[in-house]
This record gives C-alpha cells, sequence and structure tokens, in this order.
C-alpha cells in the first residue's frame, strides 16, 4: 500500500506522537485557574485530542471563549517539559523510512512543535513542516495542506498523495485537497463517541503493511 502514494502527509499530536495524560491534567488545571473554569478529565481530553471535531466550537458549547482560552493555554504550556513528557508511536517509525516526499501539516504551534520533534528526534523525517496559524487557515481547511504540497513540488502533475491523521479534521483537509486519507484511531470509538470514516482506517500504521 506504501508505494501507491508520490508523497505522504503526517499530522503530528495523537498521529506520530502523545504526550503523558499528567502533563495534559497539569496544563488544564493552571488553564482553568486563570479562566475561572475546572475542567474535568473528561473535557480536558475532547479538548486536547479533538475528539469532537473544532475545538472552538466545543469551547463555545461549553460557554468559554476560545481566544481567551487559547491564550491562557499557550502562556501555560512550557515547551521543554512537554518536549520531555512526548513519546513516539512504535508504528509510526515507518515514516523514517519513506523515500518519497513527507510533509508535516500539524495544529501544534512552532514553539511547541520544534522542542517535540527535537525530543523524539524525528525533524529529519520531513521535507517542510508547516505549523498552522490563522494566517495559513486550520484543518479541514485544506489551504494548509495544499502550502505544503506546493513546497514539496508535488501540488501538480498529477502527483497521487495521502494525508495520516489522528482526527476527523485531517481526514477532512485530506479529501478538501483532494488527498486519499488515513484516520488512525488512537483513543477508540467508544471514547471518542463516534467513528472518523477515511479511505483507510486503522488502529495501528501497522496494519498498512
Amino acid at each position: 500500500m506504501v508505494s501507491e502514494y508520490d508523497f505522504w502527509l503526517l499530522d503530528l499530536d495523537g498521529t506520530l506522537v502523545d504526550v503523558e495524560w499528567s502533563y495534559t491534567r497539569d496544563v488544564f488545571d493552571r488553564v482553568g485557574e486563570r479562566i475561572d473554569y475546572e475542567f474535568t478529565d473528561a473535557q480536558a481530553d475532547i479538548v486536547w485530542s479533538g475528539l469532537t471535531g473544532s475545538r472552538d466550537r466545543q469551547l463555545r458549547e461549553w460557554g468559554i471563549d476560545p481566544t481567551t482560552f487559547w491564550e491562557a493555554f499557550h502562556d501555560e504550556e512550557d515547551p521543554l517539559v512537554r518536549a520531555e513528557q512526548t513519546y513516539l508511536h512504535e508504528d509510526a517509525e515507518f515514516v523514517g523510512d519513506l523515500e518519497e516526499p513527507v510533509g508535516l501539516v500539524t495544529h501544534c504551534q512552532e514553539f511547541l512543535a520544534e522542542p517535540v520533534l527535537a525530543n523524539v528526534d524525528i525533524a529529519d523525517w520531513f521535507d517542510t513542516i508547516l505549523c498552522c496559524t490563522e494566517q495559513t487557515g486550520w484543518k479541514p481547511d485544506p489551504t494548509p495542506v495544499e502550502r505544503v504540497m506546493t513546497d514539496l513540488g508535488v501540488a501538480e502533475n498529477g502527483h497521487e498523495g495521502v494525508l495520516a491523521g489522528d482526527g476527523a479534521n485531517d481526514v477532512g483537509a485530506a479529501w478538501n485537497a483532494g488527498l486519499d486519507a488515513i484516520h488512525v484511531e488512537r483513543v477508540g470509538h467508544d471514547r471518542r463517541g463516534r467513528c472518523v470514516l477515511g479511505d483507510y482506517r486503522v488502529e495501528s500504521f501497522d496494519e498498512l503493511f
């Protein structure tokens, strides 16, 4: 299956790497103190993992202003601590062996992504890396995906590509950009509360081989 594609795009958090729950819980405790909101474990899990799709929409449903939340969230995240508590999924190691062009398209902000990639020693897996911002747009908007494709030189001439991620936004971004989508279900359908469809649906990348 791997040989079917001319290039690969991948999400980062929840797809290639994850962070220890103790870190997530601590961040949400400190953010909650700043915005006067007590997050349950379930709520922290939903926002951190994007289990219900749009995090901003979910925050609004809880009566939380997304801008206020994200400002506090990014202030409370310590890049070095997060990097130290981040681990690489073993089944993601195939990415380092890909001979095709490989790009990373992540919602993880650059100040966090750089130390995380360095800590798990995978920065050199990627020919180009894009950390989404308001300027680039957010998945499932295809714009950041298309920018990475342009950087890789595969935006034209009929190249066949695939985007792999752990969320519905990744699948949507792939399809909106005309790519195949791999959904890797790291948290399970019961915890997510729904199934995410993709051209491939796996619990581990090992299933692709």
